[in-house]
């Protein structure tokens, strides 16, 4: 693993242009890792060349904004995709247009891709893998405060401000390091968690309405019409699934949000392992926290079953 993590550095020396990716619905990790890396590699290298790619997110965009390039950049390029676990799953189909293609991931490897892959589930995000890289190999690179507030952002997002089981000891290590950079961390715990006010009347309407098994399996149905009715994107529908986790009784906790050709399912639970289920239904994740993807409303109550029969 060592040496792999050498190779890394080494490669992120040697190219002057490298181009960051991440996956596609991006959240304050993907966005983290990748805006975070950008910026330390700008401010340790001036004189390379570094691009972050993807769709923007609105509410996000306190994280950073996105480039805008030509094809012709890619052309002898490094490219490095943070934070995702698939190939389909990768934000810009150019991935694959650069000279050398790296993975940087926390997600378990259920997809191999890349011409250097660094895999690690242990960690709670591909933030704090980013930041523990570079603090093992310190040479050549410079935190400053914009690259800390990305990188802690990305970490607070996956954690669940810190209440996750994902956060252990090397986290806080990663966290009370990063906050020695004056960022401001509260600022980024506002914008995190501050909900628009359809937001909020939608994430009561689901305190009102969810339904839960005998197994103590809950779950929401969000539909098209649902999400015009409230004037709400799926990603800050999608966002409130864990209105769900504060109820005593649910063990499991899952969403089903409707998309043109998909409905998409994000599963959380407080302590029973989801993600065999997750791989089940098209999809997968950690432990505790997973994502399934099934194409009709019947499906519903095949992931319903599969997640009952994992409750004790």
């Amino acid at each position: 693993m060592v040496n792999k993590k050498k190779e890394i550095i080494e490669a992120i020396k040697k190219y002057p242009t490298i181009i960051i990716h991440r996956h596609v619905n991006p959240d304050p990790d993907a966005l983290g890792s990748q805006i975070g890396l950008q910026r330390l590699l700008k401010h340790s290298y001036p004189a390379k060349e570094v691009f972050v790619v993807g769709e923007e997110v609105e509410r996000l965009l306190f994280i950073g904004e996105m480039d805008v390039i030509t094809d012709k950049k890619y052309k002898g390029a490094l490219v490095i995709v943070c934070d995702t676990a698939n190939l389909s799953r990768i934000s810009d189909s150019h991935y694959d247009h650069g000279d050398l293609l790296i993975k940087i991931d926390h997600h378990p490897e259920y997809e191999q891709f890349g011409d250097l892959s660094w895999v690690d589930p242990s960690y709670s995000s591909a933030s704090e893998m980013l930041v523990d890289l570079f603090l093992q190999f310190p040479e050549g690179f410079i935190m400053n405060k914009e690259a800390a507030k990305s990188f802690y952002a990305g970490i607070l997002g996956d954690t669940g401000n810190f209440m996750n089981g994902n956060t252990t000891p090397r986290t806080l290590k990663m966290v009370s390091y990063l906050r020695t950079y004056n960022f401001q961390p509260e600022r980024i715990h506002n914008w995190l968690n501050i909900k628009s006010k359809n937001s909020s009347r939608l994430q009561k309407d689901i305190l009102m309405s969810f339904k839960v098994t005998d197994k103590g399996v809950a779950y929401f149905i969000i539909t098209e019409d649902l999400l015009n009715m409230y004037g709400l994107d799926r990603i800050e529908a999608s966002n409130l699934v864990n209105t769900l986790s504060s109820v005593r009784g649910n063990k499991i906790w899952a969403f089903f949000i409707e998309y043109p050709s998909e409905i998409r399912v994000r599963i959380r639970s407080r302590s029973i392992p989801i993600a065999s289920v997750a791989r089940q239904f098209n999809g997968g994740g950690h432990s505790l926290a997973s994502g399934a993807t099934i194409h009709s409303w019947e499906e519903v109550d095949h992931v319903i079953q599969a997640l009952d029969r994992v409750c004790p």
